[in-house]
């Protein structure tokens, strides 16, 4: 494998890596709207949208049980 193939495969991985988070920002901007209204304030959306994949995750549980918006993001 040459340099060249490392560097194009790296990318694609990083790349393969941001869709799955964006997927899930995506999934759990659809169950806070589901939960909480169809409004969802531009702070939440941008903290969403910018999280990490784990950060994701632990919020995509803790929306089962929360009981406010606030509550997710705690």
């Amino acid at each position: 494998m040459t340099v060249a193939d490392e560097w194009l495969e790296r990318g694609r991985q990083e790349g393969r890596q941001e869709g799955r988070r964006e997927g899930k920002a995506a999934a759990l901007l659809r169950l806070v709207k589901a939960k909480f209204g169809p409004e969802i304030e531009a702070a939440h959306r941008e903290r969403i949208e910018g999280a990490g994949t784990e950060t994701l995750l632990n919020w995509s549980e803790r929306i089962l049980t929360a009981e406010t918006v606030e509550e997710v993001f705690r």
